[in-house]
């Protein structure tokens, strides 16, 4: 397993993460199975784990944190996410002093451990003044509860402004991105890369299969129902709605990526995930496994490089800096959060 350094933050970390969004209610419900694939990853060299406490409710941080208990925890680069709705009540979810000082001590407790090493905003709160975020976060790496802190699916301009708003407060700032990018969803490309890059911030990115899209299944000429693909479909029923015009346009780019990756003597799922491990500003690709069987597929795409031609090909099947559906890029900015009308105005 080849590690990188997550920034310029001095941790190393494998180019392969492992996401844990598959435990739980969410995918897969037998603790012990999962724990075992936490286990299985480790071993193969995996050192960087990624979870967050909306999924399945706090459940996956709990499955997580019994897998890291005797001993493994220190070996384990870990990280959680919080500001998602984590209740009913209104101020259990979001960016401010409040939520986020208890969503931490939620976290540390049900992963059972001291501290957190990455903590990120899974979503930037458009109704909470990016100082007041910063404040909190910068507060509970002064006390040790986290080592360091990012952000998710944050636009260029929200990563810039967070900056400088770090620099001008005297806070800490964003050290990790976590965007989605796989060889159907490209956006990222264009300007929250380069700006990661420059700011020297870590990337890990998410989604690197496209949902399920760039496993092999999808393709024109199979039948993509099957164990596990009804639980997606019903979760997320519109980004597998092949009636689409825009998943209509995955597909057949999907079909085109398959049968390049057959000829290069690939599985699809190796070429994905070395497309965007291979990017210098990525630093590790989030594998989120619900089975063992998942990950062992994953684990074989460690090492994998891609010669010149095939990533020639890829760029004419999907363009640098374009997603084919404009919503797989998850982007929910301040600007696009306010009501439409008052953007006219």
């Amino acid at each position: 397993m080849e590690y990188r350094p997550l920034g310029r933050t001095g941790v190393s970390v494998s180019q392969l993460c492992l996401g844990a969004m598959m435990f739980g209610a969410f995918g897969n419900t037998d603790h012990d199975d999962s724990i075992k694939i936490v286990h299985r990853a480790l071993d193969a060299g995996i050192n960087f784990v990624d979870t967050a406490d909306f999924y399945s409710a706090g459940e996956s941080e709990q499955i997580v944190g019994e897998a890291l208990a005797g001993g493994r925890r220190d070996n384990v680069v870990l990280a959680t996410k919080g500001s998602l709705p984590f209740g009913d009540d209104p101020n259990q979810r979001g960016t401010s002093r409040r939520w986020i000082t208890q969503a931490v001590e939620g976290s540390l407790r049900r992963l059972g451990t001291d501290w957190i090493d990455l903590y990120q905003v899974h979503r930037l709160d458009a109704a909470v003044d990016i100082d007041e975020t910063l404040g909190v976060l910068s507060d509970l790496v002064h006390a040790g509860k986290i080592r360091m802190f990012g952000a998710s699916t944050v636009a260029a301009s929200e990563i810039v402004e967070a900056q400088w708003t770090a620099e001008r407060r005297g806070r800490e700032r964003f050290r990790t991105e976590q965007p989605p990018y796989s060889l159907l969803t490209r956006a990222i490309e264009y300007d929250v890369l380069p700006t990661c890059r420059r700011y020297g911030m870590g990337v890990l990115t998410y989604s690197p299969l496209a949902g399920g899209w760039l496993t092999g299944r999808y393709r024109k000429d199979r039948d993509i129902t099957g164990p596990g693909s009804e639980v997606r479909r019903s979760r997320f029923a519109a980004a597998y709605d092949t009636t689409s015009p825009a998943n209509a346009a995955k597909l057949d780019a999907a079909d085109a990526l398959g049968a390049l990756a057959d000829e290069a003597g690939l599985t699809l799922i190796q070429m994905a995930l070395a497309f965007v491990t291979r990017h210098p500003a990525v630093t590790s690709a989030i594998v989120g496994p619900r089975t063992m069987e998942h990950l062992e597929s994953y684990l074989a795409a460690d090492g994998i490089e891609l010669s010149s031609d095939v990533l020639g090909r890829i760029d004419e099947i999907v363009p640098p800096g374009h997603t084919i559906n404009i919503a797989d890029n998850n982007w929910n900015t301040s600007t696009s959060a306010l009501d439409a009308a008052s953007r006219r105005r």
